[in-house]
């Protein structure tokens, strides 16, 4: 099969979230079978660096204005085809400095999705797959049997409506949503499969309280919407093969582990004693849960654990932050920023990992905290259901600890729980072991993304 990808992000051409992770992994994935030939379109934002590049131009719907496509050669990602069309060079994806969204960002990918489309027609993909609203409006310019994966609901793409009659296509009355246009809810109506990436984010999203307002649309599509979870990039995510650690160690020798713990105390300027290290390695807003984390920082001197936080995003939780490190600096080390090493320094050397989600569609960090003998502890959303089993709701089979509650009692609750178990070194090695066991790749989940591709095919004939 020939297929179209579209994406906002790919890491590392462009990584903000967890859209970039999870898209390269699939990308990469896809490529390394002999099942589809993949034509991955990425926006050009004006900084990557290709090899073997050539430039053409594109014809696009005249409102768009000039659109161009560089193909070549990207590292980790093989060949890409990047869309420039007016505006959509910046220095970042989606915000300006002081982290506003660019006001023209409807606009920019709108005529992103326009282009892909332009792409479409020139090579006859047998499917296209289109993930979040960047991508959309792709599918007001052609009815090619279709995937649409939602990464993040929340995120729709709102616009003005007047654009329908900018758009002028007979499919673009379906992204009018209560007389505004909405790119996502479009996608919902017109793709022929709807991937929620993760099952237990496939079933939330059909609730009023977590279906951001497109929860009917999504509950009429039935079987249409699946939930296939995100799988972490097994070759870059390995403690017996990464570059950053301290020391090599896997499943079966697991003392090696405690190099990383002392070079990572090292770092936050602690000393190695019999406390556990919680790491966290996020995004710093409101979904992640990090007020309800800095909140529980007194506590952790209860527990004799301390906190190793690295993470950029909102200012007043960036300051937050930074002051408790101030005055707790036995409690709480924080990095501003995102450090590609020192994230693979935490997951390998932390005993403890937290992710205190509000909402988590799939989450990819508690798998890589579990490739590395790291015990997750989590909120219960999204795919953190899906991924980490309670150890004290299932003492045979646990593979972290999950809140029963989405505040800071239920975070502290499962921190307590979680410490008490690590003090236990025979549990402790039993939990970490078998989250080592389970496989992690993006095998099983690319299985299911090709049984789709071949469905709508199918279905199209």
């Amino acid at each position: 099969m020939k297929v179209v990808f579209a994406s906002a992000e790919a890491a590392p051409i462009a990584r903000v979230g967890g859209l970039a992770e999870a898209s390269a992994g699939l990308i990469r994935s896809l490529q390394a079978g002999d099942d589809v030939e993949l034509v991955v379109v990425l926006p050009d934002y004006g900084d990557a660096v290709l090899t073997a590049e050539t430039t053409r131009p594109l014809s696009v719907p005249n409102w768009v204005g000039e659109a161009a496509v560089r193909t070549g050669i990207a590292p980790e990602l093989g060949e890409v085809h990047l869309v420039s069309v007016p505006g959509m060079a910046r220095p970042h994806p989606y915000v300006d400095a002081s982290g506003n969204g660019w006001e023209d960002n409807h606009r920019r990918f709108f005529g992103f999705s326009a282009a892909v489309a332009a792409i479409a027609d020139e090579v006859s993909p047998d499917v296209i797959h289109l993930n979040d609203w960047h991508t959309a409006m792709t599918l007001a310019y052609t009815d090619t049997p279709s995937v649409y994966t939602i990464h993040t609901l929340g995120y729709q793409g709102h616009g003005d409506l007047s654009w329908l009659t900018t758009i002028d296509t007979d499919r673009a009355t379906a992204f009018d949503r209560f007389g505004e246009l909405n790119p996502a809810s479009g996608a919902i109506r017109l793709a022929d499969r709807i991937v929620a990436v993760s099952p237990n984010y496939a079933t939330e999203i059909l609730d009023p309280s977590r279906g951001a307002g497109l929860h009917t649309l999504l509950g009429g599509r039935g079987t249409d919407l699946v939930g296939v979870r995100n799988g972490i990039d097994t070759t870059l995510w390995n403690p017996t093969t990464d570059p950053h650690i301290a020391a090599p160690y896997d499943r079966m020798s697991l003392a090696e582990k405690s190099h990383s713990t002392a070079a990572l105390a090292a770092v936050a300027g602690w000393e190695v004693d019999d406390g556990p290290i919680i790491g966290v390695v996020t995004r710093l807003v409101e979904q992640k849960g990090i007020d309800m984390l800095l909140g529980l920082v007194p506590y952790l001197s209860h527990m004799g654990a301390r906190l190793f936080l690295l993470g950029s995003g909102e200012e007043r939780l960036s300051l937050w932050a930074r002051e408790l490190a101030t005055t707790h600096p036995e409690l709480l080390h924080f990095v501003d920023g995102y450090n590609l090493e020192l994230a693979h320094q935490i997951f390998a050397g932390a005993d403890l990992f937290c992710m205190p989600s509000r909402f988590e569609p799939c989450g990819l960090a508690q798998m890589q905290a579990m490739a590395y003998g790291t015990i997750p502890v989590v909120t219960p959303v999204g795919g953190l259901v899906d991924t980490v089993v309670d150890a004290d709701a299932a003492p045979k089979s646990g593979t972290g600890f999950v809140a029963l509650t989405v505040d800071g009692l239920g975070m502290l609750d499962a921190l307590h729980r979680a410490t008490a178990a690590w003090r236990s070194k025979r549990r402790r090695v039993s939990i970490q072991k078998r989250g080592m066991a389970i496989d992690w790749s993006w095998d099983e989940p690319t299985q299911r993304h090709l049984e789709l591709y071949r469905s709508v095919q199918q279905a199209h004939r």
